[in-house]
């Protein structure tokens, strides 16, 4: 198991190295300039051209500051992968297709609000069987806790190398036999992380999408410039962003391990968790808000069709057993 741990660590690790972040337009003095529609800060390495003429003549004003060739790029409906040189794996195989995908999917639907909707489920529907798999493992390890436990209290702090490796022979027997794959746990989160960090980026470099709305939200602005500007509706957006972050935690929590000390750790990360997104959902814009709560209130509704499904199935295997028994009886 720490094998695995440490290759998830070394996979992010990786990640975050070759990650080619959003870069920020400044002007002369070197102060960054700010969109005073969205009080947003312009980003200096855009993937495509804004639509709005304001924002293109202030593009216009500083291109020989940008950190792309400014007049190698078209208009975002046009926009291609291909546009913007090569940068980077993270850039080249997140940031661009996953900008291409939504400019497409808005165009398509005319709204990018609800391009970043759809796209949304599309990857929770994609992800799908692996999120199954992991709750599936979560109430194996339930299971298996017992016998795990039992193995522990056998070897106690075991530091001789003959010791250890019995101990964890017998650890994998256990696993084994409740089918738990010890890094099937990582697997999710380790998808997750790149699309959320992917769909920043293409949201803070594709100025079509921050420059769109949806229902009345800006994508672009953040709940706190939203709020400041009199526009209350980004409250239940902050409401819809803890409230779906919390459910999907509590979710989470009721297929706990069985341990009392893991359960116990779970829970006050759920808590730090819960608290960090909470805050952060006031500088978050828009259109990431929309996609972490499409994302969440998806899962919710997932797991509670898995629950569902395992009750009944739980039930009916129930009736089995009592209907034999009768049988047996007679």
């Amino acid at each position: 198991m720490k094998k695995n741990k440490k290759l998830a660590v070394l996979l992010l690790t990786l990640i975050v190295l070759s990650t080619g972040c959003t870069k920020y337009l400044s002007d002369g003095d070197k102060k960054k300039i700010i969109n005073e529609v969205t009080g947003q800060s312009l980003t200096s390495n855009i993937l495509c051209l804004p639509e709005d003429e304001d924002l293109l003549k202030i593009y216009e004003e500083n291109k020989e500051n940008m950190d792309v060739d400014y007049e190698g790029l078209n208009p975002c409906p046009e926009y291609k992968p291909s546009d913007v040189k090569y940068n980077n794996l993270w850039e080249t195989l997140f940031v661009k297709p996953l900008a291409y995908i939504i400019i497409k999917l808005g165009v398509f639907v005319s709204n990018y609000g609800l391009a970043v909707i759809i796209l949304g489920l599309l990857i929770r529907l994609i992800l799908f069987p692996f999120t199954k798999k992991t709750m599936m493992q979560s109430e194996n390890m339930k299971k298996a806790q017992p016998e795990l436990q039992a193995i522990q209290r056998k070897y106690g702090n075991a530091k001789d190398q003959a010791t250890a490796m019995q101990m964890s022979q017998e650890l994998m027997m256990v696993y084994k036999k409740y089918n738990i794959s010890p890094a099937s746990g990582c697997l999710v989160p380790l998808i997750q992380l790149p699309i959320l960090l992917a769909f920043l980026e293409a949201i803070n470099r594709v100025p079509a999408i921050f420059e769109g709305n949806f229902l009345t939200l800006q994508l672009g602005t953040s709940p706190f410039v939203g709020i400041k500007n009199g526009n209350y509706l980004y409250i239940l957006l902050i409401i819809l962003i803890v409230a779906t972050t919390y459910f999907s935690y509590k979710n989470t929590m009721n297929t706990s391990t069985g341990n009392k000390e893991q359960d116990k750790q779970m829970e006050m990360t759920m808590k730090f968790m819960i608290v960090f997104i909470s805050v952060a959902s006031l500088s978050l814009p828009t259109a990431l808000a929309l996609y972490w709560i499409v994302s969440n209130g998806f899962m919710i509704l997932q797991t509670l069709i898995l629950k569902r499904d395992k009750d009944e199935n739980k039930n009916k295997n129930t009736g089995r057993v009592v209907g034999n028994s009768k049988k047996r009886g007679k």
